[in-house]
């Protein structure tokens, strides 16, 4: 749909204070902006979210990013974090997840609260640049935003976490405002409904054609587990957009704004 990407070449490990593999750009007193994923085994969705950190440094020259990664893939946030402090250098840890859930309020918090030089931002949703994303995808797949007989399905991963169910009703209420038809939300694990409990209570109620808006960065085991739902569409998942490299940025610069100099 958007083209073949470059090959994916992976991620080093961050050499303190710089790029991963010991490539340092920018000034030296802006923070790193650690770019924190949740970690796939998928080839592809690993180059998106690698690919998403190098289009933030593009929007934006001379900052200094690099890579973690909360579960699956090294080099864990822990660690980034951790060796960016004991060089002395100052970071923001952005998470690359789309709602708060255990993931931001524990494991990156506990990686930043360890080190006085570490900021964490929130997560990169809810935020209405995400939901135009997730109608743009849509439209791509050949939906019509002003049929009432078309129910949209708002998938995400999913969390046990009330903050991050809400995060993500918040941005289904966010596609509503462009769609006609009923937009509800679906979940792939941790909280109800189900993907396909919500794609089935959609056609109870009335709609024609149900069709999944994948509320997921990148290609990987919930995006796999989608096409099996039942739903007469599903969507390609949200990278790759300049607009959510663009909310990247907005949430390192809101952490730093927000905290004393």
């Amino acid at each position: 749909m958007w083209g073949d990407p470059p090959p994916y070449t992976g991620w080093n490990p961050p050499a303190p204070g710089g790029m991963p593999g010991g490539r340092v750009t920018g000034a030296p007193a802006d923070p790193v902006l650690v770019a924190c994923a949740h970690g796939t085994r998928n080839p592809a969705g690993r180059r998106l979210i690698a690919e998403l950190a190098l289009a933030a440094r593009t929007l934006r020259p001379g900052l200094q990013t690099t890579a973690a990664f909360v579960d699956v893939q090294p080099p864990t946030v822990v660690d980034v974090v951790r060796g960016l402090a004991e060089a002395g250098t100052p970071a923001v840890v952005v998470p690359l997840l789309l709602s708060g859930g255990y993931h931001v309020h524990v494991d990156i918090a506990g990686a930043v609260a360890a080190h006085d030089g570490a900021l964490a931002a929130r997560p990169l949703g809810p935020d209405p640049r995400l939901a135009a994303v997730l109608l743009d995808r849509l439209r791509s797949a050949g939906e019509d935003p002003q049929d009432p007989d078309t129910a949209v399905v708002v998938a995400a991963a999913g969390s046990s976490d009330a903050r991050s169910i809400g995060d993500v009703q918040a941005t289904a209420a966010l596609l509503q405002r462009d769609w006609t038809g009923p937009v509800t939300t679906g979940y792939g694990s941790a909280a109800r409904p189900t993907v396909p409990d919500a794609i089935a209570a959609a056609r109870r109620a009335g709609a024609g054609r149900v069709v999944v808006a994948a509320y997921l960065l990148a290609p990987g085991h919930f995006h796999d587990k989608l096409q099996g739902a039942g739903a007469d569409c599903v969507t390609a998942p949200l990278l790759p957009d300049e607009r959510i490299a663009a909310v990247l940025l907005d949430r390192y610069d809101a952490a730093l704004a927000a905290t004393p100099a």
